[in-house]
């Protein structure tokens, strides 16, 4: 693959200040209407639906989204793309959190934990956790749907963090460390996969998204997606070896700790632990080297934290709220209004989500069948043994990001940073960019400073839209598979 060809000096430089101007004006936004303690902000100057507010979050999303956008098919070199993403997160670490109130929800399930609750069979509000007017009415009452990695990480947060401030302060830095832990990792994966860093470096470092949600709003995706480029990083440097497989292993059980999104990986990094010829045998003994280590972490934290698998019964409350950016919510909203009209009660958005994981579940097998098939023909002829190693990192991180694309699409529920996960693995794996890039533009602009979703108020005009928008692009994956059929 070539490396596209770099940004003139002054577009560069011009979108460098562009993005740097909007994050400035995103924090100042977050100062005058973001989510801070106190719901809602008091005051003249002080309020989430205020003009100041949202004039700031608009234009300052806007010029950090645009910035982002001009520059997509690559920076003018890695370590320009390193220092712009680095200098636009410099305003937003000094912003109050950002597009979200889940961050006290950490703090509240880590002080919790902390004072001998179990964040898995109470809610915060029953558990008496001192802060819970910060956390949004529809967590008060919800068990913890994370692992107990990250139930300890916010445990010790709240611990050193004294009280709320010091708290939300510590979670940043963590959400901070898994973002450069990513960063560390980037290079190393796009080198690998024979993808440009540069081109990497700035999709996944500088979408507004990253800076915004995951760092400003403290979102424990970060530490998820630190700990899992990680993990594949290890593997593709270091296939078939056990104990770097082992290491592997317990970085990506950690992953699963801190959020059980990073599961659906883990069969793709099977496929990339395997050395040499894929056979059956070879899957199984690499594999399960990998699969030791995940079974080890997650033995490990469950049994420190004394919490067990509870946390598993907490995911399937992450699904409470009804939001059109999930497209099987929308397209069961849309048959319950259907319905209405009709005189009946469908009650459509159950079905429509089973439904969705049912097929998500079937893309998933697919998808890993197809690279365990490309990867085995490339080990039936010998001269491909060199075309393999250049090969297996390609296919493997590739598969992981759709797998992890498809997830985020057929998700009961999507908020705007969900995103992240395939960003920052088809950044570092995808040689079209746009069909991924794309969304995480639009996803920038659906939450305002406070958390307040536009999705909320945006309700039945976004289920339509995403409706149509579900009905286009089967049709047109219809028309494409038959021609694929004629073809053959």
């Amino acid at each position: 693959m070539t490396e596209p060809g770099p940004a003139s000096v002054g577009r560069a430089r011009s979108a460098r200040y562009a993005g740097l101007a909007g994050a400035v004006l995103l924090a100042v936004a977050g100062w005058l209407g973001g989510a801070l303690p106190d719901i809602p902000p008091n005051g003249p100057w002080r309020a989430a639906s205020g003009p100041w507010a949202l004039g700031c979050w608009l234009v300052g999303t806007a010029l950090l989204v645009g910035a982002w956008w001009s520059l997509r098919r690559g920076a003018p070199s890695t370590r320009w793309a390193y220092l712009t993403a680095g200098l636009w997160l410099v305003p937003l670490l000094a912003a109050p959190p950002l597009g979200s109130r889940d961050v006290y929800s950490y703090a509240c399930q880590g002080w919790a934990y902390a004072a001998g609750h179990d964040p898995y069979g109470v809610g915060v509000a029953a558990a008496g956790c001192p802060w819970v007017d910060s956390v949004a009415p529809i967590w008060r009452d919800t068990p913890a749907p994370y692992g107990p990695f990250f139930v300890l990480l916010a445990a010790l947060a709240t611990t050193l963090g004294g009280g709320l401030v010091g708290t939300i302060v510590l979670l940043r830095l963590v959400a901070l460390a898994g973002v450069l832990l990513a960063a560390l990792c980037l290079p190393g994966l796009a080198r690998a996969a024979g993808v440009p860093t540069a081109r990497a470096a700035w999709l996944a470092l500088a979408c507004p998204l990253v800076g915004v949600h995951l760092v400003a709003g403290a979102h424990n995706d970060a530490v998820m997606l630190g700990l899992l480029l990680l993990g594949l990083l290890v593997l593709v440097r270091l296939p078939g070896k056990p104990k770097p497989l082992l290491a592997a292993g317990v970085l990506l059980g950690l992953a699963v700790t801190v959020k059980a999104t990073a599961v659906v990986v883990l069969p793709f990094a099977a496929l990339a632990a395997v050395h040499g010829r894929y056979t059956p045998r070879a899957l199984l003994r690499d594999g399960g080297w990998l699969a030791g280590g995940v079974l080890a972490a997650l033995a490990a934290t469950s049994a420190l934290s004394g919490l067990g698998l509870g946390w598993v019964a907490g995911l399937a409350r992450s699904g409470d709220t009804e939001q059109w950016t999930s497209p099987p919510t929308a397209v069961g909203v849309v048959v319950d209004y259907l319905g209405e009209l009709a005189g009946r009660e469908p009650a459509a958005v159950p079905v429509t989500r089973a439904v969705a994981l049912v097929l998500l579940a079937v893309l998933l097998v697919a998808l890993w069948w197809r690279a365990w098939t490309a990867l085995r023909a490339l080990t039936n002829v010998r001269q491909r043994v060199r075309r393999l190693a250049a090969a297996r990192p390609l296919i493997t991180l590739y598969a992981a990001g759709v797998a992890l694309a498809a997830t985020v699409v057929l998700a009961p529920v999507l908020h705007p940073w969900y995103a992240t996960w395939p960003l920052l693995v088809l950044a570092v794996s995808a040689t079209r960019t746009t069909w991924f890039v794309l969304p995480c533009a639009v996803a920038g602009f659906l939450a305002l400073p406070d958390g307040t979703s536009l999705a909320r108020s945006t309700k039945a005009p976004g289920a339509i839209a995403m409706t149509g928008l579900v009905v286009v692009l089967v049709g047109w994956a219809l028309r494409r598979a038959r021609a694929a059929r004629r073809a053959s």
